[in-house]
């Protein structure tokens, strides 16, 4: 295999598991463990396999990293577990090389896609007046969840977050082949 064919590998495989991922979160609300953790961990052998332990570790570190970065939004109240958990398994079969282009087009992705669905329910207006809410309930509060603007409350607008996870997904692996 090709250094192109196996870079090109990573991103690839990161995508499908967001897909599938997606599918789920659409249809059930839900990214159930049982692909979140086996993506995790065909991620973890597809870098021992193709480049040896330190590639692996470096894997692990990048699933670590992106599942840190949403355990913030998880504790803050504006994401559920499963999100998290895609998003490390995502990170850990992407690799550390395409880390920053998956959290990047990621978040673009969830801001267009929440944008979006605004427009669409018409609500555009209340949710930036509610972002601002946001803002400044963290900035008083720390990562303790808005007590009306959380994912637990089912009036407020919600957005499968897979989605923008493989959103980011594709668009990573279209940048690299671009």
């Amino acid at each position: 295999m090709t250094l192109l064919q196996s870079e090109l590998t990573y991103p690839a495989t990161a995508t499908a598991c967001a897909i599938v991922g997606s599918v789920f979160d659409v249809k059930s609300r839900r990214v159930p463990n049982v692909v979140t953790f086996p993506a995790f961990l065909i991620g973890l052998f597809l870098h021992l396999a193709l480049g040896g332990w330190r590639q692996m570790l470096s894997a692990l570190a990048a699933g670590v990293i992106c599942g840190l970065v949403f355990l913030v939004f998880y504790l803050a109240g504006g994401m559920g577990a499963g999100d998290g958990k895609l998003i490390m398994a995502v990170g850990c079969i992407a690799g550390m090389s395409h880390l920053f282009y998956i959290l990047a087009w990621t978040a673009i992705a969830g801001g267009v896609m929440a944008v979006g669905l605004a427009l669409v329910r018409g609500k555009l207006q209340e949710t930036l007046m509610n972002v601002g809410e946001l803002f400044s309930h963290h900035r008083h509060n720390g990562l303790q969840p808005h007590p009306d603007l959380n994912i637990s409350n089912a009036r407020t607008l919600r957005l499968p977050y897979a989605l923008a996870i493989a959103g980011g997904c594709i668009l990573t692996l279209y940048f690299q082949v671009a």
